[in-house]
């Protein structure tokens, strides 16, 4: 039987979620996969707009207004009271939970996940997902936030590490051509998935809003159904490549970039390396830097312009009344929403860019513009610009996004494709980290300016050089990353026994495209494409529509 006839085939006792099952057949259209992947993707992105529920939460019991819980009730206490309602700084923990959730369990279980293939991940994924969105529904009927921080928290939490990186390595294989851009593809989805998510959480829970329940927990069972039919068409929709596939007529560059290898680093060693830190510390200062940012967006652009967002802008912050605080918080949730779509289009454009500059350029491209933007963001303020001031943090975001995309292709030149999902689980502990430093960096400066009688317009000055400054290092760093030392490199048999055991087909068999080619869009593609496309396009509508608002 040739290797051609052999993709595919599998054996007796192989189970649904085996990647054996998954193999390719001849035939296979490799643009179904990153369907299949923003399918997950735009599921668990989720995380990103679950404050749509804070404010409902904090009145579940109240109902038209909150319950305050006794003065010395502690976070432990309001974990267990059904007397009064949840206090949203409780609620946002889960913020914490997930992020710190998702990179832990990324670096834990990403070897696990390069053994037994992405289809097996993304069913845990959707599993815990979904399953965690019922038992924070129990949570929320029962009035018990333990329950929440346990269900979308941890139990979420997981899913969320798993079917972040369940796509990575597969698109990787799947595009030798356009590592970026695929990559960028996928990780676009968690971007978007709250630009989705959160105009269809509210109006679900305006659908189910009574005058005894303001619809939360109703909303959890209805979305953990919806993705849970999204996320299994993705689960079932991944397919791998065999062993050694290369794409119809591709053939790698006769004169190879230096900064992409192309040997492999086993998961084992890739820690042990220079380079692994060295990105790690990349992303870690880049993410610290966004996410400090879009956290406090609203706060930020209501307290430096103030009465100019409804032209008064000879109003401070602190002269405005409850009514004019009520109008600018409004325009500043537009903003808010600009700075998401930026983020959403940056993960492409810039990691598609990628493949034309090299990763590193790319980087040193992020943190260059960025150093700079930040710099002049306390100038545009100042000059009252809120055009420009606006135009700087949506290109800040755009980078933001554009470092989580083009960080997996990174490390594929750097360490192969052999064990890059399991390397980028390991590499996402950057992202738990920065999810702390960004906020406290930001959150305590403000804080400590206001303290010091620093008028609202000047607060965030500081921050921006501070920011400025953590880029510096991001630079420096980023220009530090060389080639990985070939010591590093598995032996060609070494990786030959790894594929054949993964793959059941011929590991040491010639490369080639084995009857799959590259694809194009036929009628099954643009099908898989609109699943995905038309609710992408319905929040890019929505997000565009609110933007509005701010300049008019």
């Amino acid at each position: 039987m040739s290797v051609a006839e052999d993709i595919g085939q599998v054996g007796g006792g192989i189970g649904l979620l085996d990647r054996e099952r998954t193999i390719a057949k001849a035939g296979f259209n490799r643009w179904l996969v990153p369907p299949a992947a923003l399918c997950i993707h735009l599921c668990i992105g989720m995380a990103y707009g679950f404050s749509v529920f804070w404010l409902p939460l904090s009145q579940a019991i109240g109902i038209t207004k909150p319950i305050a819980c006794a003065a010395d009730v502690s976070l432990i206490g309001s974990l267990f009271t059904t007397a009064c309602d949840w206090k949203v700084a409780d609620l946002g923990w889960m913020y914490t939970l997930f992020f710190v959730l998702l990179g832990s369990s990324a670096a834990i279980w990403g070897g696990w996940l390069e053994r037994v293939g992405p289809r097996k991940a993304a069913f845990v994924s959707t599993l815990c997902w979904c399953g965690g969105l019922l038992v924070s529904a129990l949570g929320v009927y029962t009035h018990q936030l333990w329950l929440m921080w346990l269900g979308s928290g941890v139990i979420g939490g997981i899913g969320l590490g798993l079917g972040y990186i369940s796509p990575v390595s597969t698109l990787v294989k799947w595009f030798p051509d356009r590592r970026g851009m695929a990559t960028g593809m996928a990780i676009m989805g968690f971007g978007g998935g709250a630009m989705i998510g959160s105009p269809l959480a509210d109006m679900l829970m305006n659908y189910f809003k009574t005058p005894a329940s303001v619809g939360v927990w109703q909303t959890f069972v209805a979305m953990a159904a919806i993705y849970f039919v999204f996320m299994m068409a993705g689960t079932f929709g991944y397919r791998v490549p065999p062993a050694n596939w290369r794409p119809d007529g591709w053939i790698p560059p006769a004169t190879q970039n230096a900064m992409i290898t192309s040997g492999h680093v086993h998961l084992q060693n890739a820690h042990k390396t220079p380079q692994f830190w060295l990105i790690w510390a990349v992303l870690c200062l880049n993410v610290s830097a966004g996410i400090g940012v879009l956290g406090m967006a609203s706060p930020m652009l209501q307290e430096i312009f103030a009465g100019k967002l409804i032209g008064q802008p000879e109003i401070g912050f602190a002269a405005l009344d409850a009514g004019q605080k009520t109008q600018i918080a409004t325009i500043a949730a537009a903003f808010v929403g600009l700075l998401s779509l930026f983020n959403i289009a940056g993960r492409f454009f810039w990691a598609s860019l990628s493949d034309k500059l090299g990763r590193k350029l790319t980087y040193a491209t992020f943190f260059g513009l960025g150093i700079l933007l930040y710099a002049l963001a306390p100038w545009a303020a100042h000059a009252g610009s809120l055009a420009l001031f606006v135009g700087f943090f949506c290109i800040i975001l755009s980078m933001y996004g554009g470092g989580f995309a083009t960080v997996p292709a990174y490390l594929a030149d750097m360490f192969g494709t052999q064990f890059v999902g399991a390397i980028h689980g390991r590499l996402l502990t950057a992202w738990s980290t920065a999810g702390i430093i960004g906020p406290v960096v930001v959150n305590y400066i403000r804080e400590a300016q206001i303290n010091a009688g620093v008028p609202r317009a000047q607060v965030y000055d500081r921050t921006m050089y501070i920011l400025a400054g953590m880029l510096v290092f991001g630079f420096l760093c980023n220009l530090l990353v060389r080639p990985v030392a070939a010591k590093w490199f598995m032996k060609d048999a070494e990786v030959a026994a790894l594929q054949k055991r993964s793959a059941s087909v011929d590991a040491t068999a010639h490369y080639g495209s084995y009857g799959i080619g590259k694809g194009g869009f036929d009628g099954t593609a643009l099908l898989a494409w609109a699943v995905v496309g038309l609710p992408i396009a319905w929040g890019v509508w929505i997000t565009l529509s609110k933007s509005l608002a701010l300049f008019r």
